[in-house]
């Protein structure tokens, strides 16, 4: 009888659902203070684009030389219909413009990434971190000590990273952690060195006359850049043999 009934038990234990991603999160002080603070403010930033906060794919776009950070959302499981959910400063970037190649160079990454990593138990308050080096930088980048640690996070410090004012990154984390809930398991994060149009485009070429592969690295940039621009629609990325991106 004695066993009978432990076996029930662990049979039933492993039965119990698993804890949600966002019931993991909140066990967290400051993942609760975030939500405390900023939930109905990411809410309403959704419902003013007539979109679920709880049921919406999201990604990042970021400009180093504007120092702006824009947060998309689209309806899940549709392949258009991005809107601009909000477009947050950014509060301190180090590096310049051109992308991260070896460790201690102190560049933010230019590049296609995902977010891999949630953390709410940063130094910085809190942080997402993006999955450099990617297939590309492990090829272009120097191959035995490429970098990494790269993160979006608080607190208004950078080494690399692309730091946000405390609050900003707490109503992004909040978005993060909706998407991640709903099953969201990937969230693409695109770093350019500039805006790659107009008056911000002409710079940029006229910085790289004397440096050909910079220059191509930017038209590979600017290839799934002007992608989503004109087909409000995110590209599927992959790598080639030479480390260039493709898209399709």
């Amino acid at each position: 009888m004695k066993f009978t009934f432990a076996l029930s038990f662990m049979l039933l234990s492993s039965l119990a659902p698993p804890k949600s991603f966002k019931t993991q999160q909140m066990s967290y002080e400051r993942v609760k203070k975030a939500y405390a603070e900023k939930a109905t403010i990411v809410q309403q930033l959704f419902a003013d684009q007539k979109l679920s906060l709880q049921s919406s794919e999201i990604f990042l776009r970021a400009f180093k030389a504007e120092k702006q950070l824009e947060l998309w959302a689209k309806p899940k499981g549709k392949p258009t219909g991005w809107q601009l959910v909000k477009t947050y400063p950014v509060c301190s970037a180090s590096g310049v413009a051109g992308p991260k190649r070896r460790q201690g160079d102190l560049q933010v990454p230019e590049g296609f990434y995902t977010v891999n990593r949630w953390n709410p138990q940063s130094n910085f308050l809190l942080s997402l971190g993006v999955d450099y080096p990617n297939a590309s930088d492990r090829q272009l980048s120097d191959r035995k000590q490429p970098g990494g640690d790269i993160f979006i996070h608080g607190n208004c410090v950078s080494i690399g990273c692309l730091a946000m004012t405390d609050p900003a990154i707490q109503e992004i984390y909040v978005a993060f952690v909706e998407a991640a809930n709903a099953g969201q398991t990937r969230v693409p994060v695109h770093l350019f060195p500039a805006r790659l149009a107009g008056a911000s485009w002409e710079r940029l070429q006229a910085q790289c006359l004397d440096d050909a592969v910079l220059a191509a690295f930017w038209r590979n940039l600017k290839t799934g850049h002007d992608w989503f621009e004109e087909k409000n629609a995110l590209p599927r990325v992959g790598v080639d043999a030479k480390g260039g991106y493709v898209f399709r």
